[in-house]
């Protein structure tokens, strides 16, 4: 599980950098920048809800506040 979500967190930061770059190029020419950012929000949705879905399955523990 640590796995997929650092991947997912690497995604998420390369959609984000893309979109930096785009907009930099782009000078808000294109749609490019509203798609990458777009992307990244629907990737960091996904993860919070894969997190979720995971704890109700059982496949992470929560350790709790100590």
């Amino acid at each position: 599980m640590r796995f997929v979500v650092a991947i997912a967190f690497i995604v998420i930061l390369a959609s984000l950098f893309s979109a930096f770059l785009y907009m930099m190029k782009d000078k808000g020419q294109t749609k490019r920048t509203v798609n990458a950012l777009t992307m990244r929000i629907g990737m960091s949705v996904v993860l919070f809800l894969l997190i979720i879905l995971s704890h109700q399955m059982g496949w992470i523990q929560s350790t709790g506040i100590r």
